[in-house]
């Protein structure tokens, strides 16, 4: 496997923590278990197969729900204090990655499908209420 300097992708994705970048990784893992079944993440697949593709949309709300499960109440704050306060941010990170070539991505695939996909604010705080409503 090659030596990436993830510092610098993330830098050049927009000055991203790199935790951000395990954050996407571990998230993507779990966005395609949510959308393609437990046995998708793990499944040994050739680069032209695309059934463990998920879509911007897809991603983004993989990514609250990870977020969310990792980091509970605090699922905001520590996005945000690694500079990733808004879905086009995901967007940004996963193009940095695809471009570093540690991801790939289909020709549709554009930074527009991770634009105003959610807000933080209330996506956040509803996702936590209702992960507190379903403890109770």
């Amino acid at each position: 496997m090659a030596d990436f300097d993830i510092p610098s992708i993330m830098e050049r994705a927009g000055g991203f923590s790199p935790n951000a970048f395990q954050f996407i990784r571990d998230g993507l893992g779990h966005t395609v278990r949510m959308v393609h079944g437990d046995d998708a993440a793990d499944a040994v697949v050739d680069e032209e197969d695309e059934s463990r593709h998920v879509g911007g949309r897809d991603l983004c709300m993989g990514l609250r729900d990870y977020a969310v499960r990792r980091y509970g109440l605090l699922a905001k704050t520590v996005l945000n204090q690694w500079g990733v306060t808004q879905t086009e941010d995901f967007g940004k990170i996963v193009f940095a990655l695809v471009e570093a070539g540690l991801l790939r991505k289909t020709d549709e695939d554009t930074l527009d499908d991770f634009r105003g996909v959610f807000d933080f604010e209330d996506e956040f705080a509803s996702s936590i209420e209702e992960s507190l409503d379903m403890s109770n």
